[in-house]
């Protein structure tokens, strides 16, 4: 198999690296995801990442919480997953960066456009933290925004749904898949694919966005080969 993209963003949910337990990390989960990154980074993709930390902390779990502390925590969550990542590449022979959008020099780079390409071009993968470093903007914001910043083809966001459909495929069994979207119709139809600063930037910057399943880790390397996977949204 031979990729069709150079450069991608890979997004993925905090959830995801929990596997069956549903919160915190299961590292065993973690290999396996990282092992398909692995095949794609040896097959010359570059790969950047971007991680949430729902699987400890969500801003909207602070109930009475002032909003903003409570984003502060979640931004801190994405550090400890950003840190799993990075060990498990790491421990299958990768050379990984982890950058964070709040300066933490103890244990991650701060996040620097230039060092971040560099790195890229280099074929390490680099790991984003910390979401846009802001509050009130959620870690698909963040991953709309690295994206744009680094030049990457496509953003993959890996869910646990095999891509985009009219209703909750999970409590509706006449729910309808969409093979193709664009990014307007995502805004105007209100669909859960991103919220919608993300895909509004998305749209803006024409930066396409592929959303599939993570059930099956492989289907990260099936789509940057250009297999038909998910649900692909982009402008006509």
């Amino acid at each position: 198999m031979k990729p069709i993209y150079s450069r991608i963003l890979l997004k993925l949910s905090g959830e995801a690296l929990s596997g069956s337990k549903g919160n915190g990390i299961d590292f065993e989960t973690v290999l396996k995801i990282c092992s398909a990154v692995k095949e794609c980074a040896d097959m010359g993709v570059e790969i950047g990442l971007v991680v949430g930390g729902g699987n400890f902390w969500r801003g909207r779990s602070g109930g009475r919480m002032d909003r903003t502390r409570a984003d502060h925590m979640g931004m801190l969550a994405t550090v400890i997953n950003s840190l799993a990542l990075a060990d498990a590449l790491e421990q299958l022979g990768l050379t990984v960066r982890v950058q964070t959008a709040i300066n933490m020099q103890q244990i991650a780079e701060p996040y620097i456009r230039g060092k971040a390409i560099s790195h890229l071009n280099k074929g390490y993968v680099v790991v984003f933290g910390c979401g846009t470093g802001n509050p009130f903007f959620t870690t698909d914001t963040a991953a709309a925004l690295r994206a744009a910043e680094i030049g990457a083809d496509i953003i993959f966001k890996a869910t646990n749904v095999d891509g985009v459909f009219d209703k909750d495929p999970k409590t509706d069994p006449n729910a309808r898949k969409y093979e193709t979207l664009t990014h307007s119709e995502v805004l105007n139809k209100n669909l859960k694919v991103m919220d919608s600063t993300a895909a509004s930037l998305c749209r803006d910057n024409k930066i396409p966005i592929l959303v599939f399943n993570l059930d099956d880790p492989r289907n990260i390397v099936a789509a940057v080969c250009g297999k038909k996977v998910g649900t692909i949204v982009r402008e006509d």
